[in-house]
This record gives C-alpha cells, sequence and structure tokens, in this order.
C-alpha cells in the first residue's frame, strides 16, 4: 500500500541526514498517517488512510458511535 493521504495526497519527500561534519545522507519524510473510519459522502462508512493535518483540520468527518 502506497504512504499516501487519501484526502490531500500527501506523499513522502525526500530531504537529507545532516551530521555535525556536514555529512549529508538522503533520507525519507513520511506523512503521519492515520487509518480512521471516515464518513463518506455517499452515506457509507469506509476506512481510509489520513494524514494527522487532514484530521486536525476537520477534514475527515467521523461516523457515529456504532
Amino acid at each position: 500500500m502506497a504512504k499516501t493521504c487519501e484526502i490531500c495526497g500527501k506523499t513522502p519527500q525526500v530531504g537529507f541526514h545532516v551530521s555535525h561534519a556536514n555529512n549529508k545522507t538522503k533520507r525519507r519524510f513520511k506523512p503521519n498517517l492515520q487509518r480512521v473510519r471516515a464518513q463518506m459522502p455517499s452515506g457509507g462508512v469506509k476506512r481510509i488512510k489520513v494524514c494527522s493535518r487532514c484530521l486536525r483540520n476537520g477534514s475527515v468527518r467521523k461516523p457515529a458511535i456504532r
């Protein structure tokens, strides 16, 4: 499965580890994805992967408690 937010499309980005001696090695910054139950616009409930920023912004509508 891809490490992609299903709401905003955020994916891993690349950058560098930088040591005190200024040595640079490649690294990846992965989005903070959470699996949540979300209310879909069609009315159903589905588990989706969502980044923490989308959860915090209220972009995801959570269903009523079962």
